[in-house]
């Protein structure tokens, strides 16, 4: 992957890769689940205008170029026997070794400003994370990702299908520093790979990762998160899951009007949340459970 981005790059040099290996592990990388992974490709805001002839951005018309990119880019690496584009999709996928898939999303990053949408946050009431660290994650800014938007898709007009998606990653990151945070998330993804990969994909990453957040805020102070308090964060988390499986709705953490359950099927979430519920029962009665769950 990393080679095919790089050929892209001398290709394209308005495209700037997230993709970096530091002490043999690759920042940014986003893991979706054991065997799909997400890389953000930045887009050079110099760059951006000979893209827009109409006063618009249509991430679609970045996608296709993006696209015949990286294929150019894959017919030219030695790699190209074991990387295979997934075709039927506007989106840029790679299938390596018929078993691992790669998106690749083209995206600006957007520095230093804050989306209006999500100008609620932080809650006046709510003490957590404090204004110093708002103020950090703010500066952190947000990006821009250029995805087709499933849940318009043969609804509306593909213009309108073709959406630009806020994401957070590297705010959500910083709020996440300190305590036993990242520990905590970390253990939430090693449950969700082992027991929550369930028929209909009702549960991610993402999913934990939100679910956290709010229990920061539920627990303000930063002795909440000694390591001591590990299994009672995990417990909190695991049975804020259920009721929110059982509901039916997850709202994003920035932009609460964005529900993350948003259509999944609700056999599936049903699914999930009897799951959820064995696992949380099993932490409760037995603390050294996570030992080997």
């Amino acid at each position: 992957v990393s080679d095919v981005l790089k050929e892209v790059e001398v290709q394209e040099p308005r495209f700037i890769s997230s993709l970096s290996e530091i002490d043999a592990r690759y920042e940014g990388l986003e893991v979706i689940s054991p065997t799909e992974f997400e890389v953000v490709l930045y887009l050079n805001q110099m760059g951006v205008f000979n893209f827009v002839d109409d006063g618009s951005l249509p991430g679609c018309a970045i996608r296709s170029r993006f696209q015949t990119l990286v294929a150019q880019a894959v017919d030219k690496c030695s790699y190209r026997d074991v990387v295979k584009m997934i075709a039927d999709t506007s989106e840029v996928k790679l299938r390596i070794r018929e078993r691992y898939v790669v998106q690749i999303t083209p995206a600006f990053k957007c520095t230093g400003i804050w989306p209006r949408s999500a100008a609620q946050w932080p809650m006046p009431h709510i003490p957590w994370p404090g204004p110093n660290r708002v103020a950090e994650v703010k500066a952190e800014g947000f990006n821009l990702l250029s995805k087709e938007c499933y849940s318009l898709t043969g609804k509306q007009s593909s213009a309108e299908s073709d959406a630009w998606v806020l994401q957070f990653g590297e705010a959500e990151n910083r709020l996440l520093m300190g305590g036993c945070r990242n520990k905590c998330l970390s253990v939430l993804k090693t449950l969700r790979d082992r027991h929550l990969e369930l028929p209909g994909q009702p549960l991610n990453n993402y999913h934990m990762k939100t679910l956290l957040l709010y229990e920061c805020e539920k627990h303000p102070r930063e002795t909440d998160w000694d390591e001591a308090c590990l299994g009672d964060r995990l417990n909190g988390i695991l049975l804020q899951l259920i009721s929110c499986l059982q509901c039916r709705r997850c709202p994003h953490y920035f932009l609460p009007n964005l529900d993350l359950f948003q259509g999944k099927p609700h056999s599936a979430l049903e699914s999930a949340a009897k799951q959820t519920w064995r696992l949380a029962r099993e932490i409760l009665t037995n603390p050294k459970s996570l030992d080997k769950l």
